[in-house]
């Protein structure tokens, strides 16, 4: 007979599957926080098997409190933790937008190329490495890339995700779990497996579920957002008024215009160019920018933000803002002052109070700075504000002013009376004077992780510490990055999975699709199998359910007569549907911060694409192997 089948009137078991069943529908309501959902599921498990032990031989309580929380000190914690810190350092340094720039400018083609691009580079590596590096190498450049084409990046970095477990069930090192089926499967008798021995069905399943993941699966992020990111982006879209003077070495001498405008400013809107005593105004006519000219524009946040990371990292000297008047060269000084400096820099949004003695002022770049003790960066109001020198714009109440500062600066600006600071708005500006640091500290912990000469769980630790010791981060920043609903979600991922082992009810599960199906033939029964697995392995991890379902897979093969090779490698394809749950797998954990998803939010997306792959091998399995 097959193998051993669990005590149907086991309590335990029946206990383990209620509150598996209570866990998921908790973890899929969003109107209950996910933190209390993880706590209160753990809590459940330790008291009830603390109330009715399950004892082992030794008389010791198999499922205590230590067996049950063991998986809160897993390396796998630490590992993704300190990999959340290592891609904020290169977001912080902005160590990644140039080949987020070059995958943008892909975007110019067609909106998607660029993401298609990125995900197919991502994916193909992913078959040759442990994919979570890879993930956290192409978070901080698909965030760039979403950012730069307006995008919310929820709708690229899930599908990342997927892309990257797909290229994993292509080869046998693509993920762990394949090589722990792959052994446990010749432990069993069967032939060993190679390299890629499986790739043309995972090219085939990989390729289907591509084409769900770069098409179909963004429309279902479409609206994901969150409070603070509907306010972002509802705020994306404003343009401010900004005053920009070029100085010798900044990196927009020279640009020429063309057709009216300036090609070379991407976004920007250029109102006026003024040359001393001479104006120039739109459409502008065979129009240099020279040394001493003071650019006028109109750009959106972002856009503003990039040029001054820009033209602080090629130019000595680099006002954001200046008085109008013709001796403007007086000024050197106080604007050396207000160059951005290598400190910490955030840039916010202040509003001009209704009672501010501000209102009724012309915009003085430095009368503002005496009164916040930051820059001035640009003006945006509601009511249109015709073409002119941002000194000759009167302040009003309402008018958000743009505002460069330290830290320091924007916390003393919460108690001024004349502005009030729109504090949800206000970010860091990439600290880009450390980004090769910061490739070299993610270069050598990839590297560290992709030889084996460290753990990834020991070489992520090392490469977070060198982030924030080498300046890429401070504490507060590392600390913003770990996201402790992703902690939560893996303690409480080990804390399932073990008494559904060890109350054998994988087991039950697994010999239960067996004596139910194998009467229907080899095809039916492998089907159940790839749909059962692809279940399980977003509940369990997919080692564990490797090593649970290789043994009974061969021995389900052999009772009915039939080769167990499409069995086994249909099983290496169901271990990498981890789509369903952000419990599922590592990488998915790894997104679900940056792109603000909840636990639904992988059933609605992870779902179709679990039975799209299972239908696709479901029909290429029988033809393929001849069954």
């Amino acid at each position: 007979m097959l193998s051993y089948l669990p005590e149907i009137s086991n309590p335990h078991m029946w206990v383990t599957f209620f509150i598996i069943c209570g866990a998921i529908l908790l973890f899929a309501n969003d109107r209950i926080p996910l933190e209390l959902s993880s706590t209160g599921v753990v809590a459940v498990l330790l008291v009830y098997f603390e109330l009715f032990p399950i004892l082992g031989s030794d008389g010791e309580n198999q499922l205590g409190a230590s067996q049950l929380l063991q998986g809160f000190a897993n390396p796998v914690v630490f590992a993704i933790m300190a990999l959340l810190v290592v891609g904020q350092g290169l977001y912080n340094t902005g160590a990644l937008e140039g080949p987020a720039n070059v995958i943008a400018k892909l975007g110019r083609i067609g909106p998607w190329l660029a993401f298609a691009v990125a995900y197919i580079i991502a994916g193909t590596v992913s078959a040759f490495m442990n994919n979570t590096p890879v993930v956290v190498i192409f978070i901080p450049i698909i965030t760039a890339v979403a950012a730069n084409m307006g995008m919310n990046p929820s709708r690229s970095l899930m599908p990342l995700s997927f892309i990257c477990i797909l290229g994993g069930m292509t080869t046998l090192i693509g993920s762990s779990a394949n090589l722990i089926a792959a052994t446990i499967a010749e432990q069993n008798g069967i032939p060993k497996i190679g390299f890629f021995d499986f790739t043309i069905p995972g090219l085939f399943l990989a390729s289907i579920g591509a084409l769900y993941v770069i098409f179909i699966l963004p429309r279902f992020m479409g609206t994901k957002e969150d409070e603070g990111a509907n306010a972002q982006q509802s705020d994306a879209g404003k343009h401010f008024i900004a005053q920009i003077p070029l100085t010798y070495g900044h990196p927009w001498l020279g640009y020429e215009s063309a057709a009216g405008f300036f090609p070379d400013l991407k976004n920007i809107t250029v109102r006026m160019v003024r040359r001393g005593a001479q104006t120039f105004v739109p459409p502008f006519d065979d129009v240099t920018l020279q040394d001493g000219d003071v650019v006028v524009l109109a750009a959106t946040r972002k856009i503003l933000s990039d040029s001054l990371q820009l033209s602080s990292s090629q130019a000595s000297s680099n006002q954001t803002a200046t008085k109008s008047d013709e001796d403007e060269e007086a000024t050197d000084p106080s604007a050396d002052r207000r160059t951005p400096r290598r400190k910490s820099l955030s840039i916010a949004e202040a509003v001009v109070a209704p009672a501010s003695r501000l209102v009724g002022a012309n915009v003085d770049p430095e009368i503002i700075h005496a009164e916040t003790g930051m820059d001035f960066v640009g003006i945006q109001r509601r009511s249109r504000m015709g073409r002119g020198a941002i000194e000759d714009i009167r302040l009003e109440p309402g008018d958000v002013i743009l505002l460069l500062g330290e830290r320091n600066d924007i916390k003393s600006l919460r108690s001024n009376r004349n502005l009030l600071l729109l504090d949800w708005l206000t970010e860091e500006l990439p600290q880009t004077h450390h980004a090769l640091n910061a490739l070299v500290i993610f270069g050598i912990t990839i590297w560290l992780a992709a030889t084996g000469v460290l753990p990834i769980a020991i070489a992520a630790m090392m490469g977070a510490v060198a982030m924030i010791a080498t300046g890429c981060l401070n504490v507060r920043q590392a600390a913003r990055a770990i996201d402790g609903r992703v902690f939560l979600l893996v303690g409480t991922a080990f804390a399932l999975a073990t008494p559904l082992q060890i109350t054998g009810g994988a087991q039950y599960v697994a010999t239960s699709v067996v004596s139910t199906f194998s009467d229907y033939g080899p095809v039916a029964l492998l089907s159940a199998f790839f749909l059962l697995t692809a279940i399980l392995t977003n509940f369990l991890s997919n080692a564990a359910t490797a090593a649970l379902m290789a043994p009974i897979v061969v021995s389900a093969a052999r009772e009915i007569g039939a080769d167990p090779m499409p069995f086994i490698y249909g099983l290496i394809f169901a271990l990498n549907c981890s789509f369903a749950t952000p419990i599922a797998y590592q990488t998915n954990l790894i997104v679900m911060g940056p792109g603000n998803y909840s636990f639904s939010d992988f059933l609605r997306g992870g779902v179709p694409l679990i039975f799209l792959i299972w239908i696709a091998y479901s029909l290429f399995a029988p033809f393929y192997f001849n069954l």
